[in-house]
């Protein structure tokens, strides 16, 4: 089977850092090829992780919660290409790399998105005309801002055989893991939005907010693989809970944590976690 590192199309969050220690924590704690597992990757984002656990671990059953609708955009590679092509040509020869565009050619690029016939990316959209990390909810949102040339110069890889073998689902994290709350051998990875961080990388912007959160903490319980960063308490947060047993407290007693130091170049330096229990 294809074995992607990253994922075919941007994504913002997409743990592609993490991905070794991802593998590594399966290995450690699912034997052989996952047989009589189920590992259900909550907040599916790009795909990458339930993509690794399904190459890590053949066997188990691995269910892709794709709220956000990756799968669609890759159903559209060929037209994401097209448009990057004619945006670049429009600009290569003309600013130079991570330069801004002046207003005659950012309004030459909007009617070349405005008329192209095609699937319109917005993720994408933002990666080659946005500083880094930069997100929108709308092209009307991408219109209003300054226009730099971040325009790849290859095209995206065909996504074939990306989700092979992986269930895709679309719902709510607090209607599916319920579902499996009970079920032996049942891993949860659990790579939410950043509580109190900007979301416009999600199809609902405010859908992860603080009871959403308490809500998931609550749902939570080992087997898990639970993300985060600095951006949010988490950490802070879960230590909390233990100190003073909060309510399932013991869902988090004694989880093991790996950190890795991340550089953002609008937001500085912060750190990503990875907290697991088996």
């Amino acid at each position: 089977m294809a074995t992607f590192k990253q994922a075919p199309l941007p994504f913002v969050g997409q743990k592609r850092q993490f991905l070794k220690y991802f593998e590594a924590v399966l290995d450690e704690n699912i034997e052989g090829s996952g047989e009589g597992w189920t590992i259900i990757d909550v907040f599916g984002g790009s795909g990458l992780l339930s993509h690794t656990a399904k190459r890590k671990k053949p066997s188990a059953r691995v269910i892709y919660n794709d709220f956000d609708g990756y799968a669609e955009r890759l159903k559209h590679i060929k037209d994401i290409n097209q448009l990057r092509q004619e945006i670049y040509q429009t600009i290569a020869d003309i600013v130079p790399k991570n330069k801004r565009l002046n207003k005659d050619l950012k309004a030459k690029i909007i009617n070349k998105i405005n008329n192209f016939n095609g699937y319109k990316d917005l993720n994408c959209l933002a990666s080659w005309l946005l500083f880094s990390g930069e997100q929108v909810s709308s092209l009307e949102e991408l219109f209003e801002q300054s226009f730099l040339h971040c325009v790849r110069k290859s095209d995206y890889p065909e996504a074939t055989g990306y989700l092979d073998g992986v269930e895709v689902v679309s719902e709510s994290f607090h209607t599916l893991l319920p579902q499996y709350q009970h079920q032996d051998k049942t891993l949860f990875v659990l790579d939410p939005p950043y509580l109190c961080s900007r979301q416009e990388s999600y199809k609902q912007a405010h859908y992860f907010g603080l009871i959403d959160f308490l809500r998931l903490i609550h749902l939570t319980r080992p087997p898990y693989i639970f993300f985060s960063s600095t951006k949010s308490e988490f950490i802070r947060f879960i230590d909390a809970m233990i100190e003073d047993k909060w309510q399932n407290w013991a869902a988090f007693d004694s989880y093991k944590r790996i950190t890795l130091q991340a550089n953002v170049s609008y937001a500085g330096r912060y750190e990503d976690n990875l907290v697991y229990k088996f």
